[in-house]
């Protein structure tokens, strides 16, 4: 046995059983070891970023990290972008790098780089096997790392020699560290802040944000009368009808401080403090209301249903304290696109336990609202802000859940720079639907460059920000990657066409004309 395959059943038998992968040279010893060695699934990608987002996208659904395969420091640098994503929505990832062999690093070949230096702004744990006997204990290493609460990404590089030499055999992954015990003197701070009577803001994200999280938030606003709301984006968010229903922060600052402006306590819950997602000038930073105190109920990575639970009973909210929501009754659209009319058609088809991947950007800031009545559903969004995230992270949420439909929002500038991820979905024949709203224009920075006082955009600017020359053309750019697409310019044509892809098993696209 090699250390290459002493790797891979380390894997297998940590649990970790996906890898999204592309290799190069130095990793082929490794995609040798697959061959023989049953009970890993090999989900190839075609760009760096698909596979880093992709892995991201599982771990978000799955829970469990799946593992990646990239070549060398340019393959890692490929990849960061959504790496970056994946460690602010704390995902956990075992990152195998391949590295050149030990002896052949100082002679300075073309693809030598500082691949720990890449590795590190976006990895919790970084090791480099010096030898092909470590390979199997630095992945078991390298699992319970990236496996601990919060997730966390674990970069394990791999020399070349290390993989092809000899090795004693797999290891065992060691003790995993779980959520941390809630905190009894945050929860009878949270207690006396809600029993204070002064305006509070409840405020989730993360574990908080699935349904029993929701439940317990539902009773102790009821309870209460604190407002409750989740950050501006979250990795996960179960919504739809029967779960409590509630706002995220704006994103627009001036909303946002307007949102904000009169609570007086904000109460964490796997939170941070609301900050603005750029400077502005003349705006502030930080979102809350001058004078506002913030409370840590629980950390990231926290026992956070726990915590809800004991603040709960410590101001006495039982589930019948919980108010009854009335949501907007669903009706199919007609005439034209509009985010209104959009929103609505995004509700009506909606399918029963559906995975909502959003990365609409401008015109998806008007489908939340409409979409809280659909059916139930989970909803997830980009938490690092690094445009490319939509589509990896479909395509890793459909691997870890084949039984559930994923819809992917997507603007076609933000959907170009990881276009490959429908390839892989026609690969390996992934239930996603990739709703394309084509404003053949980077909509969200006309906003911001009047945001950030840059003056008037002049030709050159406008051109920086306009993709209508060429236009881009979805329905042939998803051909070429074996996926069908359609291309809709009208409420009612898309509200058909989406309702009947989410029943039609495989990927399909879906233009929206705006």
């Amino acid at each position: 046995m090699n250390g290459a395959e002493s790797l891979v059943r380390t894997l297998v038998a940590g649990k970790v059983d996906v890898c999204f992968t592309n290799p190069g040279t130095s990793e082929m010893h490794f995609v040798s070891a697959l061959d023989r060695v049953d009970g890993m699934r090999c989900v190839l990608g075609l760009f760096e970023g698909v596979v880093t987002g992709a892995a991201d996208g599982y771990y978000r659904m799955k829970g469990t990290p799946a593992s990646t395969l990239l070549h060398l420091g340019p393959g890692l640098g490929n990849g960061i972008a959504n790496l970056h994503n994946a460690k602010k929505a704390s995902s956990g990832i075992v990152n195998i790098v391949g590295q050149h062999a030990t002896y052949h690093i100082e002679h300075n070949a073309p693809l030598t780089s500082d691949i720990e230096g890449l590795a590190r702004p976006v990895s919790a744990w970084v090791r480099t096997s010096p030898n092909a006997k470590s390979v199997a204990r630095d992945g078991a290493a390298a699992i319970a790392a990236a496996s601990a609460a919060p997730g966390q990404i674990a970069t394990l590089i791999l020399p070349a020699d290390t993989a092809w030499n000899e090795a004693d055999g797999f290891a065992e992954v060691g003790e995993i560290s779980q959520r941390a015990a809630l905190s009894g003197t945050a929860v009878d701070n949270a207690a006396k802040i809600l029993k204070s009577g002064e305006p509070t803001l409840i405020l989730m994200s993360h574990r908080a944000l699935r349904e029993d999280g929701l439940a317990l938030a539902a009773q102790i606003s009821g309870k209460t009368g604190a407002k409750v709301m989740a950050q501006g984006s979250n990795p996960r968010m179960a919504r739809g009808a029967g779960r409590y229903s509630i706002d995220r922060v704006p994103y627009v600052v001036d909303l946002a401080v307007n949102t904000l402006k009169d609570f007086r306590h904000i109460i964490l819950v796997e939170a941070v403090e609301p900050v603005a997602f750029f400077a502005y000038p003349d705006k502030p930073s930080l979102l809350k209301a001058d004078g506002a105190k913030v409370h840590s109920l629980c950390e990231i990575g926290g026992d956070c249903i726990g915590s809800l639970q004991a603040l709960a009973d410590a101001v006495g909210a039982k589930p019948s304290d919980a108010k009854p929501q009335q949501h907007a009754e669903i009706v199919k659209p007609t005439g034209a696109l509009t985010h209104a009319s959009i929103a609505a058609a995004i509700a009506a088809a909606i399918p029963e336990n559906a995975i909502v991947v959003d990365e609409a950007v401008t015109t998806g800031r008007a489908f939340f609202a409409p979409t809280a009545g659909a059916k139930p559903h989970d909803w997830l969004q980009n938490m690092g802000g690094s445009i490319g995230y939509g589509t990896p992270v479909a395509t890793g949420a459909a691997v870890a859940c084949p039984d559930r439909r994923v819809i992917a929002l997507e603007g076609d500038g933000s959907a170009m720079y990881t276009l490959q991820s429908l390839w892989t979905q026609a690969r390996e024949q992934l239930d996603i639907t990739t709703v394309i709203f084509a404003n053949r224009t980077y909509e969200i920075l006309k906003g911001e460059f009047t945001n950030v006082q840059a003056g008037s955009p002049g030709k050159k600017a406008v051109d920086m920000l306009n993709l209508d020359r060429p236009a881009l053309d979805w329905v042939s750019l998803a051909k070429g990657m074996g996926v069908p697409g359609v291309s809709v310019s009208n409420a009612e044509d898309f509200h058909k066409e989406l309702a009947n892809s989410v029943k039609t098993p495989g990927p399909r696209l879906i233009e929206v004309l705006m």
